[in-house]
């Protein structure tokens, strides 16, 4: 099982700001209150004082004992409380890409490390290598139309591979094309790529949605369109379907911001579940 290394306790350090024996903007009383509210858990009990007694030591203490799930949950928790007090208070964010490594750091302690042949130790994700992914992203402008549409998938399942989600390369059944396909959390996405010089309207999404009611039931579909969609386009093709959308500023921020793909694809698909909007953007699902 995954541990909480001390490079990633020196990022949480700094995320949580836990200098000086300190966890945010924690008092003893709400530091133990949000404990027993939020994970039901007694961070007042002896076994946490292992280390030293500060509000940091013992967190500190406690995710270096617990369990992933556990350890994930308590860091989904304290992210909220976190952008919750910023937010009411107006604040920019002064940690870079804060919680970009903070996934980062959930996805190793999960093991969703990206595809490797090597099984030796390796860092969860290479972000100068991803920087060089955004950079191509962005020549692909220069090329002509045909050539840059078999690149772009290229590109996808590249980018998809990376974060762990074992895309498969475009495959053709009978009478129809699927530009590919990739796993998410245990579900099977298939994909939908477009790179058109006009924003996509609701006849494609509408074609691609129905390739999807022609497969099981559990199928679920992402739609890229590397220029974006048009908002009559997303209105009039409805909600409540079996795919979210994804355009090419999306995956653009997403690389600049270092906020894993899959974790983007998998905030769009709460997001939609929660409001019916299949397409939105990644400022929204991740501000700051």
């Amino acid at each position: 099982m995954p541990k909480i290394r001390p490079i990633d306790m020196a990022t949480l350090d700094q995320i949580f700001d836990m200098g000086g024996g300190y966890v945010l903007n924690f008092s003893d009383k709400t530091f133990a209150e949000f404990f027993a509210e939020e994970l039901n858990v007694d961070i007042n009990d002896d076994m946490y004082y292992a280390e030293g007694g500060s509000k940091g030591k013992r967190l500190r203490y406690y995710l270096k004992q617990a369990d992933t799930e556990t350890a994930v949950k308590t860091l989904q928790a304290l992210w909220e409380h976190r952008e919750a007090f910023r937010q009411m208070r107006g604040a920019v964010d002064e940690v870079p890409n804060a919680q970009g490594r903070l996934l980062d750091i959930i996805d190793r302690l999960r093991g969703n490390k990206p595809a490797s042949e090597s099984t030796l130790v390796r860092p969860a994700y290479n972000w100068p290598a991803l920087e060089q992914m955004r950079q191509e992203l962005i020549a692909l402008n220069d090329l002509p139309p045909h050539e840059r549409g078999y690149r772009f998938e290229a590109f996808l399942k590249s980018l998809f591979d990376t974060f762990g989600m074992k895309a498969r390369d475009p495959f053709r059944n009978r009478g129809e094309q699927i530009d590919g396909s990739f796993v998410l959390d245990g579900e099977t996405y298939l994909l939908e790529a477009k790179w058109h010089n006009q924003l996509t309207g609701n006849a494609d999404l509408h074609v691609f949605h129905g390739k999807l009611e022609q497969k099981a039931a559990w199928a679920r579909g992402l739609f890229v369109s590397y220029t974006g969609f048009t908002d009559d386009g997303l209105d009039a093709f409805g909600r409540g379907k079996r795919l979210v959308c994804m355009d090419g500023f999306d995956i653009h921020e997403a690389l600049r911001r270092q906020i894993p793909v899959n974790h983007v694809i998998d905030q769009k698909v709460r997001r939609a579940a929660e409001t019916g909007r299949i397409f939105i953007r990644v400022g929204d699902l991740f501000p700051g």
